[in-house]
């Protein structure tokens, strides 16, 4: 359940992202990294309070509506909401908030964004993430929190992949998610597990920072080109296993670009 006095509508996260492939070869690597939790609602006013980050305009950070949900520049909010309804979820005008980065200086790359998504009564209802590829496709899986799941609790929850990302993972896989409500701390733990056992581990776990105009221009002193350094690490890790022998899966040509993305 949402404790509004722990989590502000919107905050800076800084942290670091790892990811660890256990098979057929052992792969790790771990960047340090910041990113924005951010209230759908409350976009406007957060652009309006600081002088760094802009919504659906050029800044040296800014958050455009086109580079997540049905990616034609339609409000968020409408678009969770209609991914929730298929799944019978309803929150009744609750807050949902988005975990991504940011645009900087106009540029930006998210392999994966997460929304949480309360019931008007600040129960927690559902998880959306949202997956992206270097291939320009995207995929919403939708996952219902259980009744009465405890706000301290991790969420754990697990889905069928059905979406082509890299090229060194089939698509006979499962996702299992652990994740945490945002708070001080931000915990997103994935584990891809294959036929023959477990195959890759995911984290991104970071620290709250209050998100102002000084904390905004420290975080671009501490990471300058950060989105465009999270491609260019994409493709130098993918290099490194190509250059291990890992095999390599051609795209099954079944993704879709989704303008409505489905579960």
């Amino acid at each position: 359940m949402i404790d509004e006095g722990a989590v502000p509508e919107s905050c800076l996260y800084v942290g670091e992202v790892m990811h660890c492939r256990k098979r057929p070869v052992r792969h790790r690597f771990v960047y340090r990294v910041f990113s924005l939790l951010l209230d759908l609602d409350e976009m406007p006013q957060v652009a309006a309070r600081l002088r760094w980050f802009s919504h659906n305009r050029f800044n040296l950070f800014s958050f455009h509506d086109r580079d997540h949900g049905s990616r034609d520049g339609a409000a968020l909010r409408p678009w969770v909401e209609r991914q929730l309804a298929r799944h019978g979820i309803a929150l009744a005008g609750g807050k949902i908030y988005l975990h991504c980065f940011p645009r900087m200086l106009g540029y930006v790359f998210n392999p994966i964004s997460v929304y949480w998504c309360y019931a008007a009564d600040g129960t927690l209802r559902a998880m959306l993430y949202e997956v992206k590829n270097t291939f320009g496709e995207q995929h919403a899986y939708v996952l219902p929190v259980a009744p009465g799941h405890p706000a301290a609790a991790p969420i754990r929850q697990s889905a069928a992949k059905q979406f082509h990302v890299s090229p060194f993972i089939d698509m006979n896989a499962v996702y299992r998610f652990r994740v945490v409500e945002p708070e001080e701390r931000l915990s997103i733990l994935i584990r891809e597990s294959v036929t023959e056992g477990e195959l890759l581990i995911a984290t991104h776990t970071a620290r709250r920072r209050v998100l102002s105009d000084g904390a905004l221009l420290r975080a671009f002193a501490a990471f300058p080109l950060l989105t465009l350094r999270v491609v260019t690490a994409i493709h130098w890790q993918a290099l490194r296993l190509w250059l291990k022998g890992v095999r390599l899966y051609r795209h099954p040509g079944t993704a879709k670009r989704p303008r409505e993305a489905t579960p």
